[in-house]
């Protein structure tokens, strides 16, 4: 019986039996008698329970709260520890995708559960320094305009936003429907359809500079039309005419590269001597090409020709500044 369980068995006899002696709370509990005046120190300074000892009947009992007094409610009760860890485990990592951009919201939850878990063996400041979470380039998002996203998409409003373009370095003004939040490679993207370009787009939400939510419902997309759009290419980037990549790894590197997930849909096997085919499919080759990069020699792309070029010619281009 863990220590949780242990205030639950508490209340129940002192509500049971109205007066409880020590005899029976240890028999009941399986535990010493130090460890269950821990327990009831617990219960009555953090907990605020109103549990009296009543010398003249022999036993502990409830005693009428002072009604100034804060609440005594054991919340929680229903987790036991190994729940109380999965939640715990969950808020730290919500709390680590962005830091910062749900804070707000995320705190309240936070107290409840660091409350539930100090009644357990560990206290939360233990348990947070059992995490680790490392970032990789990971941009930052303005978290108002975050909110403002997030809103929208639940309440099934447009949004009229301005959008950097990384790519054309222009500003545009549109508006969307958004359909879904994607967290992609330590980064936030909204799939919306765009009522600028008639279509289906994917927005990277920190390089949006400006959020209104308009009165107008959203332009509801199907998932089989999201999927169709977003999910047959590779990485972020949408499209649908899909062309297949055969790359080939080194029996060295494709030790990982086998474990790895590239698409839902790739096929891989390793070869005679050790190496690594791998087919995944794309539509647009630009993130298809940085992943292929980040294994220098160790990778050769097969097919399709476009592809080989476009990947040496990159090889190429970098030997320039060695």
């Amino acid at each position: 019986m863990d220590r949780t369980e242990r205030f639950y068995k508490i209340d129940q006899l002192l509500n049971e039996k109205i007066v409880v002696s020590i005899e029976t709370f240890l028999d009941d509990l399986g535990v010493s008698l130090a460890t269950f005046k821990r327990d009831l120190e617990y219960m009555r300074e953090r907990l605020h329970a109103p549990i009296l000892w009543d010398r003249d009947a022999g036993g502990y009992r409830y005693t009428q709260p002072d009604p100034l007094a804060p609440t005594f409610a054991l919340p929680g009760l229903w987790f036991n520890s190994g729940e109380v860890h999965a939640l715990i485990t969950m808020q730290q990592l919500l709390s680590n995708l962005e830091p910062g951009l749900l804070a707000g919201h995320i705190k309240p939850l936070q107290a409840r559960l660091n409350a539930l878990l100090e009644s357990q063996d560990h206290s939360a400041a233990e348990v947070e320094t059992r995490f680790r979470i490392v970032h990789a380039a990971r941009r930052q998002v303005t978290h108002q305009y975050f909110e403002l996203v997030a809103t929208a998409t639940l309440s099934r409003k447009r949004l009229k936003v301005s959008h950097y373009s990384r790519e054309t370095g222009e500003e545009t003004e549109r508006v969307i429907s958004p359909q879904q939040l994607v967290y992609y490679r330590d980064n936030w993207y909204v799939d919306s359809w765009c009522h600028l370009r008639n279509g289906i787009r994917s927005f990277s939400i920190d390089a949006i500079t400006n959020a209104e939510i308009l009165k107008e419902k959203t332009k509801d997309v199907s998932r089989s039309k999201l999927k169709e759009a977003l999910e047959n290419g590779y990485g972020i980037f949408s499209g649908k005419a899909v062309t297949w990549a055969r790359l080939r790894f080194s029996s060295e590197r494709a030790r990982w590269v086998s474990k790895e997930q590239w698409h839902p849909q790739q096929k891989g096997k390793f070869e005679e001597d050790g190496s690594y085919l791998l087919e995944v499919p794309f539509s647009d080759n630009r993130e298809l090409i940085m992943d292929i990069l980040r294994h220098g020699a160790e990778v050769e792309v097969i097919s399709p020709q476009k592809l080989r070029k476009r990947v040496g010619q990159e090889l190429k281009s970098a030997l320039k500044y060695y």
